[in-house]
């Protein structure tokens, strides 16, 4: 997904409380605010803020049928992930997935399942030699 404007591409906050919608499926600001609650101290308005926010954004749609408005995901995580790491890398590696690669392999030590799930994903995307 490519986020249509600047705008459109969600904050980390905004990443939080789409992690809850992806998790508990479509839900209420009680229940996003309930479920930040417990790694957090963020008040109700301040998310009910940003889940409006969301929604005009596109990020979240809105059933207003019930006195509690529930909330929905828009995009998925997949497509949230796409879209930040085409932005990360236009931005931050001139556009090359090379350059992200070799810098995200080269800063963090990757486990040996890691590494055998990268060289599977290499092979898939090159054929098999």
């Amino acid at each position: 997904m490519r986020f249509r404007h600047m705008d459109a591409r969600p904050t980390n906050k905004e990443l939080e409380i789409l992690g809850v919608l992806w998790r508990r499926g479509p839900s209420s600001v009680r229940e996003v605010h309930e479920d930040l609650a417990t790694k957090q101290d963020t008040g109700y308005t301040t998310i009910l803020k940003l889940m409006q926010i969301m929604a005009e954004k596109g990020l979240v749609s809105r059933d207003e049928e019930n006195r509690a408005h529930i909330y929905t995901a828009s995009v998925t995580e997949a497509e949230a992930q796409s879209g930040l790491m085409n932005d990360l890398v236009a931005k931050a590696f001139g556009g090359s997935a090379h350059r992200l690669a070799l810098h995200a392999l080269g800063s963090k030590q990757a486990t040996q399942e890691e590494l055998d799930e990268i060289r599977r994903l290499l092979d898939e995307l090159g054929g098999e030699k």
